[in-house]
């Protein structure tokens, strides 16, 4: 049986999932750098957002680790739930713990989708992001070569990771932008993006929804992530923990939100 997906329901790349998603940075070593220090909690962790609290949209890139997370998820989950999201990311180079670097050559980024199908153990990613549009390549050229690995049946759908609302109007111009994914909590909440998704019908999903664990220090996770869940039914969310408790505090805390 299915447990019901914690804070409601949101469609998200042609798929319907639990508004509160589960992020995956946090599952590897200090600086988002090689394995997690203990492998079998991350692999646990994973489990249990899946299996135990019904968690149904699972974020990560191939950045984190870099690859550690998407091999994690893939010994962890596979064969995945038909309602699962798998959502990753690709277009950032790791040149080491701490460092990231947008890197949008059409070639990188086709190779970063070729080497996460192998790791996620699938023919499809079924929602991709661009990590970062990189300001040293052509935007046209990044955006061509996703789209042409979706017309191969390589990517199901495409989004765009820590954008404007400009860089959305562009791609938006060109292809289905099926997510947004940027910064959004109660210590940096402007996001012109928001409403912008809104209007758009495109779901916005809020990373960093703690502010890296910040905020759930401070006053708990309760009262930041309601704040978010109400900023519109077009919102999901993705906190991030290693640790299966503080898993159970975050879905806890959503269980009484807004749906």
């Amino acid at each position: 049986m299915i447990p019901a997906p914690p804070a409601g329901r949101i469609t998200i790349a042609g798929k319907t999932v639990s508004r509160l998603g589960f992020g995956t940075m946090r599952l590897t070593g200090p600086g988002t750098w090689g394995d997690p220090d203990d492998r079998d909690t991350a692999l646990r962790v994973l489990r249990q957002a899946v299996h135990t609290h019904g968690i149904s949209h699972i974020d990560t890139a191939d950045a984190y680790g870099p690859h550690t997370v998407e091999h994690l998820i893939g010994e962890a989950l596979y064969p995945y739930p038909e309602h699962v999201l798998i959502a990753t990311k690709v277009g950032m180079v790791r040149p080491a713990p701490g460092q990231w670097k947008p890197h949008g050559n059409p070639f990188y980024l086709r190779a970063c989708v070729e080497a996460s199908l192998r790791r996620l153990k699938v023919q499809r990613l079924e929602l991709c992001y661009l990590h970062r549009i990189d300001p040293e390549a052509s935007r046209d050229d990044q955006i061509a070569v996703l789209d042409a690995l979706r017309d191969e049946g390589k990517i199901g759908h495409i989004g765009l990771s820590k954008v404007t609302p400009d860089d959305i109007r562009y791609v938006a111009k060109y292809l289905h932008v099926a997510a947004v994914q940027n910064v959004l909590n109660t210590t940096d909440r402007d996001d012109s993006a928001v409403e912008l998704c809104r209007d758009l019908n495109i779901p916005y999903v809020a990373y960093r929804p703690l502010d890296a664990g910040v905020l759930a220090h401070a006053h708990g996770p309760a009262a930041p992530l309601q704040w978010l869940l109400s900023q519109g039914s077009h919102l999901a969310l993705i906190p991030s923990t290693s640790q299966p408790q503080h898993l159970n505090e975050i879905v806890a805390a959503v269980q009484d939100g807004p749906a």
